[in-house]
């Protein structure tokens, strides 16, 4: 656990200094938000000099520590990309040093630097619904650095009624235009702008589970460490709003190298979201469809090869393909503090799995409670259900031996993967949270003959 107090004691060396900082960038910025906004232009897109409420830089922190710990359990067979039957215990450490400036009015620069250290169970393999978000699958026994983050975002504003913008890792604090277009290009997450919910989105803070972090049906764009290059294009009105994102896809399925035929190997999805109240309860729908493009095998294809071994086989199909699905995401707020969420995912699954797993079919649904009723108002108790499926072709594939980005005991007793995630959050201090973590999985990658698992987590998180 060198690496786990490390991490701790980083974050604790730094958040003297990340005060001191917060107040530095504050006091650069000509005035609060809280002032009221200037006139302005209507029913015409408006570049103007940068307002006085408008913060000029900020600087962020994160750390994150994470032990992981599963007992041995039941398994009939291991193939290469199984979970280990026997007992593990891992950890991981990530630590994120976010710059942002204001470049002319409307303009923000940010560069993210990530620090990451660790491997998830079994080299992160054998669970689709994977138990921590913060196992990338290219792990590290050293830390490793990165800059995972460096892009330009412009803000057009369209009607004049402003709102402010909090500070946060990703926004400088400020105003904005209630009805604007926002254009975003660089290295990011494609998941900072698109399947966003406001109770599960992040495993640094809220459930660890990649199929609570994201929609796992959608094959999103990104490396092995999430983050990919690529251009977003928002469209916000009060109710509703409209993204696009065109993004560059990795060279092999779940790789590092970006594949430099640009024309040929893409990644779009398009969302549109409409927020809502519900007897004062806010409320959000959000549609997602993708449209991936990539060097990919065919399971079909691949399958029609008998004589060579499944994933040989696979290799020979591969050309430049099409993947599509489609996501529903949903969230409502059911009273002060208490709130629920659901996803739904489908896709194509004939081509092979190239970005974040192999799920074809993805459903899941929880609920998260503030702990204002006891008197801790900063903490959370969240709970969730998960339940992850194959194509038909893509069932056959595995259980003829091929493996996937995650999947792959070598053979397959196909079951739905059914996974429950429950979580107590506790705040510590202002910057600090302590988590406590259990997962149960049923049928680990879709294989009835393996399993059940318990998972125990414990995660230490800080931020300024």
């Amino acid at each position: 656990m060198k690496s786990f107090a490390l991490g701790c004691g980083l974050a604790a060396g730094l958040v003297w200094t990340g005060g001191a900082i917060s107040a530095t960038a504050e006091g650069a910025a000509a005035g609060s938000v809280d002032q009221p906004a200037g006139p302005a232009a209507t029913n015409q897109v408006a570049i103007l000099p940068v307002p006085p409420e408008s913060q000029s830089w900020n600087f962020h922190f994160q750390n994150t520590d994470i032990g992981t710990y599963h007992p041995g359990f039941p398994s009939a067979y291991t193939g290469p990309n199984s979970l280990a039957s026997p007992t593990e215990v891992r950890e991981t450490v990530s630590v994120d040093l976010l710059f942002g400036a204001r470049l002319w009015s409307g303009a923000e620069a940010h560069v993210d630097g990530l620090m990451w250290q660790g491997y998830g169970f079994s080299k992160t393999l054998g669970i689709e619904g994977f138990p921590s978000g913060e196992a990338f699958r290219l792990g590290a026994r050293v830390p490793n650095v990165n800059f995972s983050r460096a892009f330009l975002r412009q803000t057009f504003g369209l009607n004049g009624e402003t709102e402010k913008v909090a500070d946060d890792a990703l926004h400088l604090g400020g105003v904005q235009d209630t009805e604007r277009v926002t254009l975003t290009l660089g290295k990011m997450s494609a998941k900072d702008i698109f399947d966003n919910n406001t109770y599960a989105n992040d495993p640094r803070s809220q459930f660890l589970n990649w199929s609570l972090v994201a929609n796992e049906a959608w094959d999103y764009p990104a490396d092995s460490l999430g983050y990919i290059t690529g251009f977003a294009a928002e469209l916000t009105e009060p109710r509703w709003s409209w993204r696009y994102g065109f993004f560059q896809v990795p060279r092999v399925s779940n790789g590092l190298a970006l594949d430099g035929h640009y024309l040929e190997a893409w990644a779009m999805v398009a969302e549109s979201e409409r927020r809502f109240t519900l007897g004062e309860h806010p409320g959000a729908v959000r549609w997602l469809a993708f449209l991936n493009r990539a060097h990919m095998g065919v399971y079909e294809a691949a399958a029609n090869q008998p004589g060579l071994p499944p994933d040989d086989a696979l290799a020979q199909t591969r050309d430049y393909r099409f993947k599509y699905g489609f996501g529903l995401n949903v969230e409502q707020e059911l009273a002060r503090d208490l709130g629920a969420f659901g996803r739904l995912g489908w896709s194509d699954g004939k081509s092979e799995a190239w970005m974040y797993s192999d799920v074809d079919h993805a459903a899941s649904l929880g609920m998260t409670l503030k702990g204002s009723r006891w008197g801790r108002p900063d903490d959370t108790l969240a709970a969730a259900g998960v339940f992850n499926g194959l194509s038909r072709v893509h069932e056959d594939f595995i259980a003829a031996g091929g493996t996937g980005i995650l999947a792959g005991d070598g053979q397959l007793h196909y079951g739905i993967e059914r996974i429950v995630e429950a979580y107590y959050d506790f705040k510590l201090c202002r910057p600090a949270h302590l988590t406590l973590d259990y997962q149960y999985v049923v049928n680990p990658a879709f294989n009835q003959d393996r399993g059940p698992v318990s998972i125990f987590s414990v995660r230490m998180h800080c931020e300024f």
